[in-house]
Formats: C-alpha cells, sequence, structure tokens
C-alpha cells in the first residue's frame, strides 16, 4: 500500500480502531478473525489498495451463525423497549462516528464525501426510527365467534437475519435491517460486498463497543467474503428464517427460490430501472435539478437512480436544453474534495457496462447524444462524464438497469402514453411525475398509474425516507426495507384464542358428540 489515499485511509480506520490490515468475521466484541484468503481493498477514486481484508472460509461461517443462534435464545426474550435501548446507544456511537464513516464510505465506494455522509445520517435515523419501533409492535384483537373466548395475534422474534448487501450503499442498507431486526429480537449476520468490506468492518466495530459495554456478544455479526462459500452458505442455511438480499435482479434470482426452497422467508431488493414523467404542466425549476441529482448522484449507481425520462412533446426542448447545461456544469473528480459532484464508478466491470450502452446508443438509428459520453482516464480508472441520451421508446437498452451515469430521454403526446411506457418494463422501483394539474398526479397515483413500489409527485426517484417501507414490484423482487410497517417480515405472526368459559364450543358451529 502506497500514496496519500492508503495514509487517509489509515487515519480514519485509526479513528474508528479498526486495522488497516483487517479481519473480516466477527461474532461479537473481541472475536475478530478470518481464516479465509487476503482481499485487497481497491478505491475507486485512483484504483490504489488501501487495505486489506482477511475473509471468511466455510467453517468461520458456521462458527458465526453458531453464535447467533445461540444469542437469540437470549436475545428474543429481552424485553422489546430494552432491545430498543441497546440500538439507540448503536446510533448514538454512529452519530459520533458519522464524518469518520462518511469518508471511510467515499474512499472505499467513491461517492462524493457529502453522500457518504448522509449515508451514515440513514443508518443513524433508522436506529432513532427502530428505538421508538421497540415499543410498537402492536398486534390486534379480534372478536370470537365464541362466548366467552378471547382472540388475538401477537409478533414473534424470527430467528437470526441474513443481511446480503451490495457495493452502493456500503453502511445504510445493512442499517435498515440490522436496526429493525435488533429490535424485533432478531441477531443479524451480514455478508458485504466484497468492493467495500473495510465500512462493513468500521460498522461492526462500533457496534461493537456499544454491546460490549451492554455485555452482548453475537448480535452484529460480520461474515466478508465472496458468492462462495458465504453467500451459498446464507441461502441455504436454515438457521437464517429471514434473509435479506440487496443487488441485481440476476442475483435475486438466484437468492430468493434458494430461500425458498428451504422454506425461508427472502426480503429482495433488486434492479430498479427508474423513470420520471415531465409534463408540459410541470414546474421546470423543479424537474431539473431532481432530475439531474436523481441521475448524477452517486455516479447513476443507486438501485433508484433515474434513468428515464418521459417529457411532453411540447416541453422536450427547453427541459433539454436546460438538462445539458446542468450537465456541462457538473464537476466531476475527487469525491473527497470540496465541490465535486461526482466522482469514479466503482470498478472498471462498472464502466464497461455504462459505454458499452453508450456505444449501442452511438450505432442506434434514431438516437443521439445530447452531451457527455466520454472517459475521463486522465482523472482515474473508472470516471466517465455524465451523459444524455436522446432516444425512441422502441430503443432496445430502456428495458434494462445500466448502472451508470446514463440518462434516456424520451418524447411522449399523451399522459396515458407516458404512464403506459414508463411502465412497460420488467423493473419497479421508483417513479416520479413532474406536473402542477392534480388530475395528472392524481391519475399517476392511481390504480391505472405508476407499477412502482414508490410513486412521487414533485420530486425525483432517488433519496427516499426511511419513515416509508422502501422497496419495488415486479423484478424488483417485491420486498421492503426501513419504515411504515416492514418490521413484521422479521417477526413470525401468531393467532391466539382463550377460553375462559366451562364450556367447549367449537367454530363454525359444528357439534361433536361425543355421548356420555
Amino acid at each position: 500500500m502506497s500514496g496519500d489515499l492508503a495514509r487517509r485511509a489509515k487515519e480514519i480506520l485509526d479513528g474508528l480502531g479498526v486495522p488497516q490490515e483487517a479481519e473480516g468475521v466477527c461474532s461479537g466484541p473481541g472475536t475478530w478473525s478470518g481464516s479465509g484468503a487476503t482481499l485487497d481493498v481497491t478505491t475507486p477514486i485512483d484504483g490504489s489498495v488501501i487495505g486489506t481484508v482477511k475473509t471468511a472460509t466455510r467453517e468461520d461461517y458456521d462458527r458465526v451463525v453458531a453464535q447467533a443462534v445461540k444469542t437469540f435464545e437470549e436475545w428474543r426474550m429481552e424485553p422489546a423497549p430494552k432491545r430498543g435501548e441497546v440500538v439507540r446507544l448503536i446510533g448514538d456511537a454512529l452519530r459520533r462516528n458519522k464524518d469518520q464513516l462518511g469518508a471511510l464510505v467515499t474512499l472505499e465506494m467513491g461517492k462524493i464525501l457529502e453522500e457518504g455522509k448522509g449515508e451514515v445520517q440513514e443508518a443513524i435515523d433508522i436506529a432513532d426510527f427502530a428505538t421508538g419501533l421497540s415499543r410498537q409492535l402492536y398486534g390486534k384483537t379480534m372478536h370470537s365467534e365464541r362466548e366467552h373466548h378471547r382472540m388475538y395475534e401477537q409478533w414473534h422474534p424470527a430467528g437470526p437475519v441474513g443481511v446480503i448487501t451490495a457495493f452502493n450503499f456500503p453502511i445504510a442498507v445493512w442499517a435498515w435491517n440490522a436496526m429493525i431486526a435488533l429490535v424485533c429480537g432478531d441477531p443479524v449476520v451480514w455478508k458485504p460486498s466484497p468492493n467495500v468490506p473495510l465500512t462493513a468492518v468500521a460498522a461492526t466495530q462500533v457496534c461493537n463497543e456499544v454491546l460490549e459495554e451492554q455485555g452482548w456478544t453475537g448480535l452484529t455479526n460480520l461474515v466478508v467474503g465472496e458468492a462462495d462459500p458465504v453467500g451459498e452458505a446464507m441461502t441455504t442455511d436454515k438457521r437464517l428464517p429471514v434473509v435479506s438480499a440487496t443487488g441485481s435482479t440476476r442475483m435475486g434470482k438466484t437468492v430468493g427460490p434458494k430461500v425458498l426452497a428451504r422454506m425461508g422467508k427472502p426480503i429482495l431488493e433488486l434492479g430498479g430501472n427508474n423513470a420520471i414523467i415531465v409534463s408540459d404542466k410541470a414546474d421546470l425549476d423543479l424537474a431539473v435539478p431532481a432530475i439531474a441529482f436523481g441521475a448524477v448522484g452517486t455516479a447513476g449507481q443507486r438501485c433508484t437512480s433515474t434513468r428515464r425520462v418521459y417529457v411532453q412533446k411540447k416541453v422536450a426542448k427547453a427541459l433539454t436544453d436546460r438538462l445539458v447545461n446542468a450537465y456541462r456544469q457538473v464537476k466531476i473528480g475527487n469525491p473527497l474534495e470540496s465541490g465535486t459532484l461526482m466522482g469514479p464508478l466503482i470498478d472498471e466491470n462498472g464502466l464497461r457496462n455504462v459505454v458499452s450502452a453508450i456505444r449501442q446508443v452511438e450505432d442506434s438509428e434514431g438516437c443521439e447524444i445530447l452531451v457527455g459520453g466520454q472517459t475521463l482516464p486522465e482523472l482515474g480508472p473508472t470516471y466517465i462524464e455524465p451523459t444524455i441520451a436522446k432516444v425512441p421508446h422502441s430503443f432496445p437498452l430502456l428495458q434494462e438497469e445500466t448502472f451508470g451515469p446514463l440518462l434516456y430521454i424520451i418524447e411522449y403526446d399523451t399522459l396515458e402514453q407516458a404512464i403506459r411506457w414508463q411502465n412497460d418494463v420488467p423493473q419497479g422501483l421508483s417513479s416520479s411525475i413532474f406536473t402542477l394539474d392534480m388530475r395528472e398526479a392524481e391519475t399517476f397515483l392511481s390504480h391505472a398509474g405508476s407499477d412502482c413500489g414508490i410513486a412521487n409527485v414533485n420530486i425525483g426517484t432517488s433519496g427516499a425516507e426511511i419513515g416509508g417501507a422502501f422497496g419495488g414490484e415486479k423484478e424488483t423482487g417485491g420486498g421492503r426495507e426501513a419504515g411504515s410497517d416492514s418490521w413484521k417480515q422479521y417477526m413470525r405472526r401468531q393467532t391466539n384464542t382463550i377460553n375462559w368459559s366451562k364450556e367447549l364450543p367449537l367454530a363454525q358451529g359444528i357439534k361433536f358428540d361425543l355421548g356420555e
């Protein structure tokens, strides 16, 4: 390891109590290990190595899960508000370490520093949310049809939860799952993306400091490793009744069936191919910055990034001109530096996918690159200009999620046509319409409107708040995380009926007389 970024990484890791040559297996305070291969961790900022992590073997994984199972037997009996107090302390610890964790996210993943800190804030927010939730794990009371009977339902902890996260949100997605699972009574076993393991190690260490003070082990567990052996083990492990997996649709089509095959419960957060409709009744002063952030933020590597814009023909030129002008002002460069608005893509494979899509635009009839499209090797190995392409609805790549800063502009005639085109893709995560017309807005939100799990009016597709359930339909997987009643996925429902009479009436009035 050498260079300024490696030194910066060491400073950050030292402040978080993490060695630069870290171990990636943990089942609680003082249990760091790793018997597998050593993983070099590179930063997409310049491609240099900023640390190493020892990965997990299958034996390491089994040991961690065994500890989680053992801890579950005690943690599930802890009153939920007391579980919430532990989560509150974890949230406070994340708050104290926000700047260092945010900088580590930026170093390891490449998103700009403001977004890195914002991601840690998401983890803090969900910890606060979960703390309040620990006193609100409500069940319902129902009226029994039988006299002197009481019927109600309650929710019990499900068991240890497996969490598989992607590279683009190295800490937030884990927190969405982990903080909720913990207050529900479930320990967590986390497999982070091998692209961003140092952030996972650091977040786990922050948790360990709290758990050691509180006398707990086996609650926030970590197993860094590839799909084989760690990911494969998780999907087939009956000791993990719930597995939450965030990633590509292709990954979900592998993970989901394997978890279901053993009668487990998968929570799938998969690909997004998100669209914004811009009506001729839109406020373009709102639409332009929302589209720009949605498409350029995180270098287009959010599952909620804006991929497609359907614009009414009357305002197409005005919107396009303003977007092109905005794109030309995007400062691209080192995401650690103030003023940078877009950093690099995560790796060279990600860059190749975006370049391939741009080449298909250039080679297709009726398609045009309006701005951008050039790689920037002088900045580093995975930098590219944010790109806008004007294409017809028939362009085949509109059906796919290109994970990078490539935005498609498509003109439409009627709102019904725009909604139909927006929905005419396999994915169904996030969507938005910009309009000042109440009827258009309500049509978009109606049963005949957007078919996505998230539908917004006059805000963009990205930047969801943790208070609402997050997730999508169709090939996005159908899972829900974070707020609302997403907590129910981490628990098991039980219906209870109590007979407090001296008789034994049967339901539906059935008579079953055994005689004397």
